[in-house]
């Protein structure tokens, strides 16, 4: 069955109506002209939030030997990651408020802010400052790129332009630990840091002379729906302070803490007011509503690969550098899928969500079977594991441009700014919530205690098992978005 892109009518109100599907557009249109100007800068944003990431990571062991605070090393992740849901959930307000050159130009510098913070930063609490800072203007950067993408190209390029920007996840990991890795080398954390300050004046200027003043969706409603926000946050301080803890009863009472929060954060939405994400978002029973949980159960399913560097050093013999990249398989699956999935779309989109998680669940299944074994780097091992690698990555960037593109078409006129930060808001709450989690079923299946090759293995054997349920669900979820979306569509013909 072929999805038909729904689309507000511009003089209906509210009401949604059916476009005929727009001619395909290759990338050659996208890449010239003014939309490759817009393409750039779109991108440009989501690369420098994703590389930043990356450097980060890479040199924060150095950091925490100059500066200490070895106590606080994961709250420089959390914190960052906060700071981001926050960003994304902000962004209807930003670009109402600045417009599509304002919000990018305040973006832009929160971020660059952050990042200069970071570079100068005497210890550890005014580092976590600058990383809550940086965090709040990638958010706002990450979120911009979707909300953007309709508003600045036609219709025709919104699958090539999502792709694209999804593709940026997987160029910056290969530049991040590079670029990173050669600053720790050479004791320049700093340097790291502030070298980012220029590229991102770069980029806010080209974003400032070449995106619109103001934004069509000038009108949307977009009052600050502060209590889901506190609440949104709290879920994900307390599943992360959770699964901190060796014990297994706090890793539970965090874990339920971040539940109810997100049941409470439903509750909110539900009784109308100032909102987060778009009406009846929460209700599986809409095509909105499948559509984003759909993308939550794929981010979680991902988030094992947190783990795999180590794993792949304790169990597989890798260095450093090696597992590093290996572990940027997934990534790397995610870029080659999306720039292909945006082509496919057009003709094969239902297949492609449908499809993407089964990739995903098979990834894991693999990741499962032959991650626990204590291989000393046996190909028969290794090979197939880095095919489930890059088949959870290509899983995820199969689906993922034809699940954005039908978030745009599932949402009335006067809250499409709402869906699309909502994509961004869901995306990042769900890899906070997925890293959390396991870290919390790595402590149980014993990677700290007893830890070595033994804990090292049962923690991989349960990380496969555990998150193989999350694509297995979104399959099932998955189905039920296409017949949603398909039924909208024929009941609106």
């Amino acid at each position: 069955m072929n999805f038909e892109l729904e689309v507000p009518a511009p003089k209906a109100g509210n009401a949604l109506v059916i476009v005929p599907p727009s001619a395909p557009a290759g990338w050659s249109e996208l890449l010239t002209g003014k939309n490759a100007i817009y393409a750039i800068a779109l991108s440009g944003g989501v690369t420098l939030h994703a590389v930043n990431m990356y450097i980060a990571t890479t040199v924060m062991p150095s950091v925490i030997v100059d500066i200490g605070g070895l106590d606080f090393y994961a709250w420089t992740t959390t914190l960052f990651v906060v700071a981001s849901i926050l960003g994304a959930a902000l962004t209807a307000k930003l670009l109402k408020s600045a417009g599509p050159r304002g919000a990018y130009f305040v973006a832009s510098m929160l971020f660059g802010g952050g990042t200069l913070i970071c570079s100068l930063s005497p210890n550890m609490p005014v580092m976590l400052v600058g990383r809550s800072v940086q965090g709040l203007g990638g958010g706002f950067l990450y979120a911009l790129a979707y909300a953007l993408t309709r508003l600045v190209l036609p219709e025709r390029l919104w699958g090539r332009a999502i792709g694209l920007i999804s593709a940026m996840f997987g160029i910056a990991t290969l530049i991040g630990p590079a670029v990173g890795g050669v600053f720790a080398e050479y004791g320049a954390w700093r340097a790291a840091f502030w070298s980012l300050i220029p590229i991102t004046a770069a980029f806010a200027f080209v974003a400032y002379v070449t995106l619109p003043k103001t934004s069509r969706d000038r009108d949307e409603r977009s009052s600050v729906p502060l209590l889901q926000l506190v609440l949104l946050t709290g879920a994900v301080l307390a599943v992360s302070a959770g699964s901190l803890s060796a014990e297994l009863s706090w890793n539970l009472a965090g874990l339920v803490a971040g539940i109810g929060m997100i049941v409470l954060v439903a509750a909110a939405e539900g009784r109308g007011g100032a909102r987060l994400l778009p009406r009846r978002a929460f209700s599986i029973a809409t095509p909105l509503g499948a559509l984003y949980l759909t993308i939550a159960l794929l981010m979680i399913g991902m988030q094992p690969e947190v783990f795999v560097p180590y794993l792949l050093r304790q169990l597989h013999g890798q260095s450093p550098i090696w597992a590093g990249y290996l572990a940027a398989l997934m990534a790397l699956g995610w870029t080659a899928a999306s720039l292909l999935s945006s082509r496919w779309q057009e003709s094969h989109g239902d297949r492609l969500v449908v499809g993407g998680p089964v990739l995903v669940a098979i990834g894991l299944v693999l990741f499962a079977l032959f991650m626990p074994v204590h291989s000393a780097g046996d190909p028969a091992y290794l090979l197939p594991i880095c095919i489930g690698l890059v088949l959870v990555g290509f899983g995820i960037g199969l689906a993922w441009p034809s699940l954005v593109t039908r978030v745009y078409g599932s949402v009335s006129d006067s809250e499409q700014g709402l869906a699309a930060g909502g994509v961004t808001t869901v995306q990042l709450f769900s890899i906070a919530f997925g890293t959390a989690c396991a870290g919390m079923v790595a402590n149980f299946a014993g990677i700290a205690e007893p830890g070595g090759i033994a804990g090292a293995s049962n923690a991989a054997l349960w990380l496969g098992a555990v998150f193989a349920l999350a694509p297995a669900l979104c399959t099932v979820v998955a189905v039920r978005t296409v017949r949603l979306t398909s039924r909208r569509v024929h009941r609106n013909a």
